[in-house]
C-alpha cells in the first residue's frame, strides 16, 4: 500500500505586491525559518468528465521538491485530506488507481492540467526547535494539459493562468488553534482566504474548463452524474415535483437511495485501505438500499431493483465475511476476559487466536480481489443508470407521507408476524431460525422508517428507534446461537489436541443463558415497541 501523510492545512491567495507578516510570537511560534525554494512540475489526471476534481479527489505526477512522485489526495473534512505517495512512473500506479475505481468505475485517466509552481517555504518553530506548521509560499502558473509532455508545448495555443497561493500546513505540534493565529495574521496584512479548495479547481476555473467556472459535477459511466443528477428523477413517470405540499414519494425514495450510493462510492477507498469501521459502514449501505428496495415497491418497479437487489445481498455477503470474524472473536475474547483465572484451563487464549487467523487468512485479498472485479464494477454501473433513469411507478407521484408510511406498516405487519410466530415457536433450533428470520424482518422495518423521515418527521424517527430495540435484542441472540456454534468447534479442536475443552464448554453455557435471558425479554421488548398508538403516529 502506498503512504499515507494526513494534511491540516488552510490556503489562502494575495496579489503579487502583498507582503506577508512576520510570524514570530503568534501563539507558540519562536521563530520562523527559510527552508529554501523549490520548483514543482505536477500534471494533474482525471477522466474526461472530471468526476475526482468534482468529488475533491487530485491524482497528479509531481517532479521537482522533496516529495516527488504520484500523489493521490482523498477529502477527510474540511481543511483536511489524506495524501496517498507513490513512486514516480510514466503512468498512474495501480495502488492508487483503485483507491479511485469506484469514481471513475471503467473511464480512462488523462492529463486534464499541468501546474508549475515556484514554492518558498518557511517553517514556525516552537522555543525548542519543533516544527509547528509550515507556510508555502507558491507562485503558480497552469495550463489545460493536452496531452503535453514538456513545458514547451504544455498548452501550446491555449491561455494560461497565474497566481499567487498561500499553504499553512501543521507539522509535528501544531494545533488546530495556530491555523486561526496565522490565519487572523495573513488576513490582517491583506491575504485572502483561497477561492478555490485547491490548485486544481482553480486552474480548472481559470483555464476554461470547469463549468461556469468551477469544477463539473461528478460523473459516472459514459461521463453521467455519479450520483444522479436529479433532472432524471425530477423528470421520469410519476416523480412529481415539490411544492408547498411538500415532496412526493419518488423524491423521498429516490434521495434515501442516493444517499447510500453515495455513501458506498465514498467509503470504496477507506474499505480498500481496511481504515476502522469502513467495512461495516459500506455493509450497512448496501443493506440500506436493497431493503428500501423491498420495501418501497410501489415507487420503485420491483422488476428493475430485483435483480440490483440480488448483487446488493452478494456484496453484503462478501464485506461480511471478515467483519463477522472480527465481531466473534471480540465477542469470545471478552467471555475468555471474563472467566476467572483458576477455571481458564489449558491455552485457551491461544486456541482462540489461532482459530481466528485460520478464519482471517485470504478474506482481506478475497474482498480486495471482489472490490477489482468484473461483478462490482458492474453493480456500481447499473446503480448509476437507476439513479439517472429511476424506474418509477404510479405511486412516485403521490405524497410521500401516505405512500411512505403504508410501506413502512406493511414491513411492520410482516414484522409482527415473524415474532408471534417465533414466540410460538418449540425451544431449541426452530425457535432459533425464527427468532433470527425476526430479526431481518425488524432491521428491513427500521430502514423503511428511516427511509420515511423526511416525509414522516418524529413519529417515524421514533418507530425506527422502537424497531431498532427489538432489532437489537434479537441481534444479541443471533449472535449468541453463533458464538455457540463458534465454541463447539474451539472445544472439539481443543479436545483432539489434547487440550481439554471444559473452558469453552463453560462459555457455551454463559451464551446459552443469554440467549434464554432475552428469549424471556423479547415479549415485553416487543408489546413496548407495537403498541397501536406508535402505528397510527404514523399516519398523515
Amino acid at each position: 500500500m502506498a503512504d499515507t501523510v494526513r494534511e491540516i492545512e488552510r490556503k489562502y491567495e494575495a496579489d503579487d505586491n502583498t507582503r506577508l507578516p512576520d510570524l514570530a510570537g503568534i501563539d507558540r511560534v519562536a521563530a520562523v525559518v527559510e527552508a529554501g525554494t523549490e520548483d514543482l512540475d505536477a500534471v494533474y489526471y482525471d477522466t474526461a468528465g472530471q468526476c475526482l476534481a468534482a468529488a475533491g479527489i487530485t491524482l497528479r505526477r509531481r517532479t521537482g521538491g522533496r516529495d516527488a512522485g504520484w500523489h493521490l489526495k482523498l477529502p477527510v473534512g474540511p481543511g483536511v485530506r489524506d495524501e496517498l505517495r507513490a513512486p514516480l512512473s510514466e503512468t498512474p500506479p495501480p495502488e492508487l488507481t483503485a483507491l479511485v475505481r469506484s469514481r471513475v468505475l471503467d473511464g480512462e485517466l488523462v492529463p486534464v492540467v499541468r501546474l508549475r509552481t515556484r514554492r518558498t517555504v518557511r517553517v514556525l518553530k516552537d522555543a525548542a526547535g519543533t516544527p509547528l506548521a509550515e507556510v508555502a509560499e507558491d507562485a503558480v502558473h497552469a495550463w489545460p494539459a493536452a496531452g503535453a509532455v514538456d513545458a514547451g508545448t504544455a498548452g501550446a495555443g491555449r491561455a494560461g493562468a497565474r497566481w499567487r497561493e498561500i499553504e499553512v500546513e501543521l507539522a509535528g505540534d501544531g494545533s488546530a488553534g495556530l491555523l486561526d493565529e496565522v490565519g487572523r495574521a495573513l488576513t490582517e496584512a491583506g491575504v485572502r482566504p483561497a477561492s478555490a479548495a485547491s490548485k486544481l479547481a482553480r486552474a480548472l476555473a481559470e483555464t476554461g474548463q470547469g463549468r461556469d467556472g468551477a469544477a463539473p459535477p461528478a460523473a459516472g459511466p459514459d461521463e453521467r452524474p455519479a450520483h444522479g443528477s436529479g433532472k432524471a428523477a425530477a423528470k421520469g413517470k410519476g416523480a412529481g415535483k415539490r411544492g408547498k405540499k411538500g415532496p412526493t414519494a419518488g423524491e423521498v425514495v429516490l434521495d434515501y437511495a442516493r444517499e447510500q450510493v453515495r455513501v458506498i462510492i465514498e467509503l470504496d477507498p477507506a474499505v480498500r485501505r481496511d481504515l476502522p469501521d469502513s467495512v461495516h459502514r459500506m455493509r450497512v449501505a448496501t443493506r440500506r438500499l436493497r431493503s428500501a428496495f423491498r420495501s418501497y415497491t410501489k415507487v420503485l418497479d420491483r422488476a428493475a431493483t430485483l435483480p440490483i437487489g440480488v448483487e446488493l445481498k452478494w456484496l453484503a455477503a462478501e464485506l461480511g465475511v471478515e467483519r463477522d470474524r472480527e465481531v466473534l472473536t471480540e465477542r469470545l475474547r471478552e467471555g475468555l476476559a471474563e472467566v476467572p483465572a483458576t477455571l481458564r484451563l489449558g491455552p485457551v487464549d491461544a486456541r482462540l487466536r489461532i482459530w481466528s487467523e485460520r478464519r482471517r487468512a485470504g478474506a482481506r485479498d478475497r474482498l480486495l480481489d471482489v472490490l477489482d472485479g468484473p461483478r462490482y464494477l458492474a453493480l456500481l454501473k447499473t446503480l448509476h443508470a437507476l439513479l439517472e433513469e429511476p424506474p418509477l411507478r404510479k405511486a412516485a407521484a403521490r405524497p410521500a407521507p401516505e405512500v411512505a408510511a403504508g410501506a413502512v406498516l406493511k414491513d411492520y405487519r410482516r414484522l409482527a408476524r415473524r415474532t408471534e410466530a417465533a414466540l410460538a415457536a418449540q425451544a431449541g433450533r426452530e425457535r432459533d431460525e425464527a427468532l433470527h428470520g425476526a430479526r431481518k424482518a425488524a432491521k428491513r422495518t427500521r430502514y423503511a422508517a428511516e427511509a420515511a423521515r423526511p416525509a414522516l418527521g418524529g413519529p417515524a424517527k421514533k418507530f425506527a428507534k422502537r424497531t431498532k430495540r427489538v432489532q437489537q435484542l434479537l441481534g444479541d441472540h443471533q449472535d449468541s446461537v453463533v458464538a455457540r456454534g463458534a465454541l463447539r468447534e474451539l472445544a472439539t479442536q481443543a479436545q483432539r489436541a489434547g487440550e481439554g475443552g471444559f473452558t469453552f464448554g463453560l462459555l457455551y453455557g454463559r451464551e446459552e443463558a443469554l440467549a434464554a435471558d432475552r428469549e424471556r425479554a423479547l415479549p415485553d421488548v416487543w408489546r413496548k415497541a407495537s403498541r397501536r398508538k406508535h402505528r397510527a403516529a404514523l399516519r398523515p
